[in-house]
């Protein structure tokens, strides 16, 4: 029995979390740092002193979240703890090892494609990261406490600490051009998080009103292997009382499922909606109620 297996960690949790840091110390290293690019939270933070002072990244953003760790251990719980650990040591290795191993990719006078990347890259590690159930510590910490002792909600915080975190670095050592790229990155970024995190269960959830509702239901059943949930509904119009079909199905199944709803009733009503996490038979369980292994 080990060590992992007695702390009830996840090896594959481990290994990826580990490889995002990577991918997210790599973006930090080759297109931020050599491109003169601030980023937001402790991350920037560890940025602003490498070009105020010429601070080795690596140990500064160990040394910037030592102290939350023994204030956040009571609020994130054992293992997302130890996985926040896992991902902050993981970054600082990283980014230790990629100053030293640097690729050299002048894009200072394509500051464009440098934001891009260095968005795409810390989107793509930090997704990674968050996806398994890590956290790079900092801002994050800092959020919950507001949260639990000031009430506010942790994205409100997070967003006011990145903004005064760029807006010193823009008034520190970025020039107007490179602080609005930064801004490009930090919106990049974002935005690759959220597709890592949503797009594992990106599904689409149809709400379905026809005459033919059983046939629908039978065929959705029958031909795509989908549940369908008939729902009872309230007219306000015409005051009658009739179901309503509803029905989640992977992304690329939703033409699919269009053109099978047509071909029994042309005219049935059909609502698409995104939903952006699923759990359950057909997503992350089997058909024996056994997890899927994504």
């Amino acid at each position: 029995m080990t060590i992992i297996t007695i702390l009830g960690l996840k090896i594959k949790n481990i290994l990826f979390i580990l490889l995002g840091s990577a991918i997210m110390s790599f973006g930090l290293v080759n297109f931020n740092m050599q491109n003169k690019l601030a980023e937001g939270g402790f991350t920037g933070i560890t940025l602003l002193f490498y070009f105020l002072f010429k601070w080795d990244p690596s140990y500064t953003n160990l040394l910037l979240n030592i102290p939350l760790f023994f204030i956040g251990w009571k609020l994130l719980g054992r293992n997302a703890f130890l996985y926040t650990i896992i991902g902050t040591v993981g970054v600082s290795i990283s980014l230790w090892i990629f100053q030293r191993y640097t690729i050299e990719m002048p894009l200072e006078h394509d500051l464009t494609l440098a934001a891009l990347f260095a968005g795409a890259f810390t989107g793509i590690g930090l997704g990674i990261i968050f996806r398994f159930g890590g956290t790079t510590g900092g801002v994050d910490i800092i959020a919950r406490l507001v949260q639990k002792y000031a009430g506010w909600n942790m994205g409100k915080t997070m967003f006011l600490f990145d903004a005064c975190v760029i807006a010193i670095s823009w008034f520190t050592y970025l020039n107007y051009k490179q602080a609005m790229y930064t801004l490009v990155a930090v919106f990049v970024g974002a935005r690759v998080i959220d597709i890592i995190q949503e797009g594992a269960y990106s599904a689409r959830g149809a709400m379905i009103i026809s005459d033919q509702n059983e046939q629908i239901a039978a065929k959705i059943m029958a031909e795509m292997d989908r549940g369908v949930t008939v729902l009872k509904a309230y007219g306000s119009y015409t005051k009658n009382e009739r179901e309503v079909l509803y029905c989640v199905v992977a992304k690329n199944e939703i033409i699919r499922l269009k053109n099978l709803i047509t071909s029994v009733d042309p005219h049935a009503f059909v609502s698409i909606s995104v939903v952006h996490d699923v759990h359950g038979e057909g997503f992350t369980l089997d058909e024996n109620k056994m997890p899927i292994d994504e």
